[in-house]
C-alpha cells in the first residue's frame, strides 16, 4: 500500500522489507556500518548502462524519501539497463527516533568534508571505491517550505526544459515553491534552485558536494514538503525520480 506508515520503533522492519524486495530484484546488499536502530545499507545491481545513484533517509525526521525508494522499487521501477547504486536509509538512528541527526544528535549531511560520523565515514569510503555516478538524486524533505522544490548541480549542458519536465510530473501531487528565493537560495525558476558545485559553508559539506567533487556531472536533490501527508509526499518523490532518471538515462 502506497505510504504505509512505519512506526518510529519498526524502521527495522522498513530496513527488512526493502531488503527482501531488493535481493528479489538482483541487488546485491553491504553492510556499510552498524547503527542501533539497524544496519545502514548499500545495494547495487550492476549492468552495461548509466551508473544512476539514488539515496533517502540522511535525515531522520524525513521519512517520505526511504519509503519512496521502497514503492519505487516495489513497482519495477529500477530498469535493468541502468547500474543501479541505492541507499534506502542513511541514518537509522535517527530514523527510529524521528530526528535530523544521528544518534549522536550530528547532520549527517553536513559531515561529507571531515568525516567525523562512523556513518559517513563508512558511507563514503563505499561511495569511493566505485566509479562516480552519472546521476545522482537524492531524496528529502523541507520543514520550512510549503511546496515542491530541487536543487541541481550541473557539471554538464545546462537543459532548462529537464529542470520543467520535472516540476511538471510532480504538480499533480505538490504544487511547486514560489521564488524568488527557495531555502535561503536565489531560484531561477519556482522549485529549481540551479546551484554551483561548492557548499555554502566550506567545511560542511553535504552529499551531493562530495559526489560532485568525485566528478559526479548532474545531480537534483528533491524536496517535499513535510506539512504535506506523507502519501502525497511519498507520490511527489516517485514522480520526481522517474521524471529525473527518464533525462538522466
Amino acid at each position: 500500500m502506497l505510504g504505509r506508515v512505519y512506526a518510529l520503533c519498526d524502521w527495522p522492519g522498513f530496513l527488512f522489507e526493502f531488503s527482501r524486495e531488493a535481493e528479489a530484484r538482483g541487488f546485491a546488499g553491504e553492510v556499510l556500518t552498524a547503527c542501533a536502530g539497524g544496519p545502514m545499507m548499500a545495494w547495487e545491481r550492476a549492468a552495461a548502462g548509466p551508473r544512476v545513484y539514488l539515496s533517502a533517509g540522511i535525515h531522520g525526521d524525513e521519512p517520505a524519501g526511504p519509503l519512496a525508494a521502497l514503492e519505487l522499487l516495489k513497482a519495477g521501477f529500477f530498469s535493468p539497463a541502468v547500474h543501479w547504486l541505492v541507499c534506502p536509509a542513511l541514518n537509522p538512528d535517527g530514523l527510529a527516533a524521528g530526528s535530523r541527526g544521528n544518534g549522536a544528535g550530528r547532520d549527517l549531511n553536513r559531515d561529507y568534508w571531515q568525516r567525523r560520523t562512523p556513518e559517513v565515514a563508512a558511507h563514503a569510503a563505499w561511495l569511493e571505491a566505485r566509479p562516480a555516478p552519472d546521476l545522482f538524486l537524492s531524496l528529502h524533505e523541507d520543514w520550512e517550505t510549503a511546496g515542491f522544490y530541487f536543487y541541481e548541480i550541473n557539471l554538464g549542458r545546462d537543459e532548462p526544459p529537464r529542470a520543467a519536465a520535472i516540476i511538471e510530473a510532480v504538480r499533480p501531487h505538490c504544487h511547486p515553491e514560489p521564488g524568488p528565493e527557495i531555502d535561503g537560495h536565489l531560484a531561477r525558476a519556482e522549485g529549481w534552485i540551479y546551484h554551483e558545485a561548492e557548499a555554502d559553508v566550506p567545511q560542511g559539506w553535504p552529499e551531493a558536494i562530495f559526489l560532485a567533487k568525485r566528478g559526479c556531472p548532474l545531480s537534483f536533490t528533491f524536496e517535499t514538503p513535510s506539512h504535506a501527508p506523507l502519501p502525497q509526499r511519498i507520490a511527489a518523490l516517485m514522480a520526481a525520480v522517474r521524471a529525473a532518471s527518464g533525462w538522466g538515462r
